[in-house]
């Protein structure tokens, strides 16, 4: 399948998707929403009836707590069931998801050992790394600032108007304030086989830092490690175009999968909030594309002409984990070099999110609006800067930017339970967050390439 080919068979898929979402919606899934709907409105008159109880050992409270988890019960089953019908369309994505996730951690490691073992001394390494870290923490404090800027223009909570609600109702969202201890121990691997198989990236870029550093000082015995990981690097590679071969049909299921389960109406009753954070994101498309133009000039539009593949299945796919095997073969495509990408684009998938960084600023004080929570401009600073350091090496943990933001609106009094306002949208949400990812990681990699001299015309 040839690249331009695939990429109009992705978009074919991606319109096909969203036909196929709204009939099985409409014929299939519906009943199912309504049964869904009906015990959420019925949950929040209980919720709502439980909190002006003040008595918890009252005949009362107790019929409401028993027809809460009656109605808890049958919400359960119905959304059990609405799982079931839409099985089929999910494997398809699965299925992808999972031969990625495959490639993902043996890729990662190789041409990161190759990168490091050829750049040679931990003085090169630490060059490049610094350089690498600049761009990476310049593009975070622009994105989550450009996030704050924007969702203060466009206010778009201030219509919900929502009640604060009662303290002990849980979302069901694990928080996330990422302690010290909690970082290091993410960081820094105790197995390297466990970082592997549970495709912890950030812990195996370590390990293949220290392996690349290793194997490039002792010499010529390192030459023989150099050439094996670089055929097995390569080997993978070409399990890669197989793979992608399978790209359209997951991104006809992933997206078949949510409109069916949402409908196209959740992209109406949200509509001004996901077109003003669309919006956002393209303006931080823009700011990407600007910074990348002053470093590579012309060619920063000949990049994002390669990589339209990658962030499209990204999109489509709601991860940028998907689109690393395809943005690796295209950037050394480019002209950038091998060690270079190798180093800094694993680097890149654990502390460069961009689409991931903007949202979160953006949701998070779109929650504080929606219940009329007032921060200052120093509160608003200090809610950047705690997003900053929380969102370092989540990048592996699904829905990482709700477990972040749940952990981190908790520090400025705003309710958890707003989230419940962003579970629907989420997935829709995600699918513009991950393009970004990978627009991001692409440019990055680009511009260190041409600090360092290693990009070919």
């Amino acid at each position: 399948m040839k690249k331009n080919k695939l990429t109009l068979y992705i978009f074919i898929a991606l319109i096909l998707g969203i036909v196929a979402g709204y009939i099985y919606n409409q014929q299939v899934i519906n009943d199912y929403n309504k049964k869904i709907e009906v015990a959420d409105k019925t949950l929040k008159k209980i919720d709502d009836q439980i909190i002006k109880l003040k008595d918890t050992t009252s005949a009362p409270f107790q019929t409401l707590k028993a027809e809460r988890v009656a109605q808890l019960k049958l919400k359960k089953e119905a959304d059990i069931k609405r799982e079931d019908k839409l099985v089929w369309f999910s494997i398809l994505s699965d299925i992808f998801l999972r031969l990625i996730k495959m490639i993902v951690a043996p890729l990662v490691f190789t041409t990161l050992v190759v990168g490091v073992a050829k750049v040679g001394d931990i003085k090169a390494v630490g060059r490049i790394g610094g350089k690498t870290m600049l761009w990476f923490l310049s593009a975070t404090l622009v994105s989550l600032l450009l996030g704050m800027v924007l969702v203060n223009f466009f206010r778009p909570g201030e219509n919900m108007h929502i009640p604060l609600p009662d303290s002990h109702l849980s979302t069901g969202i694990q928080k996330s304030a990422l302690s010290l201890r909690d970082f290091v121990s993410h960081v820094f691997p105790k197995s390297f086989i466990e970082s592997m198989a549970n495709n912890e990236i950030l812990q195996i870029v370590v390990f293949a830092l220290f392996f690349g550093v290793a194997t490039a000082a002792i010499g010529e015995k390192g030459d023989i490690v150099i050439k094996a990981m670089d055929a097995f690097a390569h080997v993978i590679l070409k399990i890669t175009g197989y793979v992608m071969q399978l790209a359209p049909l997951a991104v006809f299921g992933a997206i078949t999968a949510v409109i069916a389960k949402q409908g196209l109406g959740i992209i109406s009753t949200y509509a001004i909030f996901i077109g003003e954070f669309y919006f956002s994101l393209v303006m931080l498309w823009l700011v990407i594309l600007l910074a990348g133009f002053f470093v590579l000039g012309k060619r920063a539009f000949t990049l994002i002409n390669r990589i339209k593949d990658a962030m499209l299945i990204a999109f489509s796919t709601s991860t940028s984990e998907a689109a690393y095997p395809r943005i690796l073969m295209e950037l050394e495509r480019f002209g950038c070099n091998n060690k270079i990408v190798s180093f800094v684009l694993p680097l890149g998938y654990s502390f460069n999110l961009d689409g991931s960084m903007m949202y979160m600023t953006f949701a998070s004080l779109f929650l504080a609006q929606s219940y009329g929570i007032h921060l200052s401009f120093e509160q608003q600073l200090s809610m950047l800067l705690v997003l900053m350091l929380t969102s370092k090496g989540v990048a592996g943990v699904p829905r990482a930017s709700l477990v972040v933001i749940a952990g981190t609106i908790a520090m400025f009094n705003i309710p958890e339970a707003g989230l419940a306002l962003l579970i629907g949208i989420d997935p829709l949400l995600d699918m513009g967050r991950s393009a970004t990812n990978v627009l991001g990681n692409a440019m990055a990699t680009a511009v260190v390439s041409k600090w360092e001299g290693e990009l070919q015309k």
